[in-house]
């Protein structure tokens, strides 16, 4: 199909995006597809994850954590992602000097200069020698023993720090807690991707998975300046389609012209998931006369029926798994009441052990 209306922008998006048809048997496979995924709401990423696999379980996410196939760290825009350890070395070379701009303030403000910010990387190559994973806890302890202060925000700057030199990155969780492991035992090696070959390995995978899109949602998503997020989509335009809707250049994967779209068609969504927060303009992801309703469609659960946000939920942990609350926009009918039922269902059966 070829979209002409905001709606079906989203619904090919819900598509694209493997919310409506989850082909995916393993958490590494989903995350390899969508690129990154953003991470900051653990719970919710694990779930941003399950939604787009076939029969997933919440601990399945947390396997792939502990085996390293998935890793949490900070890529693209300044937050948490999941990301392939497969793709996160060229991903860093290509965004971490982004990154320590964004971040440059925050490190003058904080007194973490360069003969800090080394000492702190040196202390923590040393302690995580030998293949060791070791727990927040663990680590600041360890950066405190060596003379470097960790109060205010300075921990969570100098560990940032840490991920975008490629020292660190996540290890296993232990219990609740984090952990850090050195970026060389989890991530396996590879040659460095010359740059204008990492900008269209990044615009692929953006477009393939979040299709239809614009340059400004890629330059969003991606973090990367105007001027590299075009040089991507430049590279890569022959495989795409160019669209106007409403006034606005849109691009897509041809495949997708032939798609016949049958899809379930109410979803729980996590805060924060890809299918809001992969775009600059989220208007097609909003049922048009919720738009006021759901500003702030990045930071909340969101419910989606016909591919549009409803309304929002939230869940309450029990012994027996979560209770599910929803806050409707507005009514809906018998067969959407049951369609959200069965999502709400499809949750709980994720998170339930």
């Amino acid at each position: 199909m070829l979209p002409v209306t905001n709606k079906d922008i989203a619904q090919l998006r819900i598509y694209n995006q493997h919310i409506a048809h989850t082909a995916f048997k393993q958490a590494a496979d989903v995350v390899k597809y969508i690129g990154a995924i953003q991470a900051q709401d653990y719970a919710g990423a694990k779930w941003a994850v399950g939604l787009r696999m076939q029969d997933a379980k919440d601990a399945a996410i947390d396997r792939a954590m502990a085996d390293g196939s998935i890793i949490r760290t900070h890529v693209l825009r300044p937050t948490w992602h999941f990301v392939s350890s497969d793709d996160l070395r060229w991903m860093l070379d290509l965004t971490a000097l982004r990154i320590k701009a964004a971040a440059a303030p925050w490190y003058k403000k904080l007194e973490l200069d360069a003969t800090i910010l080394k000492k702190s990387n040196d202390t923590l190559a040393r302690i995580l020698e030998g293949d060791k994973q070791l727990s927040r806890t663990e680590v600041m302890t360890a950066l405190q023993q060596a003379g470097i202060a960790t109060d205010d925000l300075r921990f969570i700057y100098l560990l940032l720090w840490a991920e975008l030199e490629q020292v660190i990155c996540s290890g296993g969780r232990q219990g609740k807690q984090f952990s850090y492991a050195l970026f060389d035992d989890r991530v396996p090696p590879a040659p460095p991707k010359p740059k204008e070959e990492a900008l269209v390995e990044l615009a692929m995978r953006y477009f393939a998975s979040r299709a239809p899109a614009t340059l400004s949602d890629f330059a969003w998503w991606s973090g990367l300046t105007t001027t590299d997020a075009k040089a991507g989509l430049d590279l890569i335009k022959s495989d795409l389609i160019s669209l106007k809707i409403e006034g606005k250049e849109y691009w897509m994967n041809a495949d997708l012209e032939d798609i016949d779209i049958k899809t379930p068609f109410a979803h729980l969504l996590p805060a924060y998931d890809e299918y809001a927060v992969s775009y600059k303009d989220r208007t097609a992801t909003v049922k048009p006369e919720y738009l006021t309703q759901a500003r702030y469609v990045i930071f909340d659960p969101s419910i989606v029926v016909n591919n549009q946000v409803v309304g929002t939920w939230k869940r309450t942990i029990n012994k027996h798994g979560a209770d599910i609350t929803l806050n409707l926009f507005g009514k809906l009918n018998k067969v959407q009441t049951a369609a959200v039922d069965a999502a709400i269902s499809r949750y709980q059966k994720f998170i339930k052990d």
